[in-house]
């Protein structure tokens, strides 16, 4: 088990969509200190490559957001991937020939590309960036 696994389970069973925690909260759920690195702002980026902490957090579904360095804070924000369907992955997912259900199963479908975009929700992608968008193109 990993040292930050308790963070995992602490995060999934919030059931919250923002979990705001301080430093000193996190290390009283994994029951250790952070290691001098968290000190330093890119130790809270969302990469998966990161460090073992990020996967642990996005493992529970969530993503470091508002960090706060001067005052050792940060808040968890709920991910909520869906698939083409919209069915979240986690709720509905085959159990077929490498379809394990796990909540990593998007993430395997999709590994080339997973955390390198992130979109807010009701972003519409279609929208024109201006309304002067169509008068540009037809000069």
């Amino acid at each position: 088990m990993s040292k930050y696994q308790p963070l995992t389970d602490h995060l999934r069973r919030s059931g919250e969509d923002t979990v705001p925690m301080t430093f000193e909260d996190i290390e009283r759920v994994i029951g250790a200190k952070l290691p001098p690195s968290a000190a330093r702002r890119p130790w809270w980026s969302n990469n998966p490559t990161n460090n073992v902490m990020t996967r642990a957090w996005r493992a529970a579904g969530y993503e470091s957001a508002h960090v706060d360095m001067k005052n050792r804070a940060l808040v968890f924000r709920r991910v909520i991937l869906r698939s083409m369907n919209g069915e979240h992955p986690g709720v509905h997912v085959g159990h077929g020939a490498g379809g394990s259900g796990g909540p990593d199963w998007f993430a395997a479908f999709h590994g080339g590309l997973r955390g390198t975009v992130t979109i807010a929700p009701g972003t519409d992608l279609t929208a024109p960036i201006a309304e002067e968008w169509d008068a540009e193109r037809d000069r």
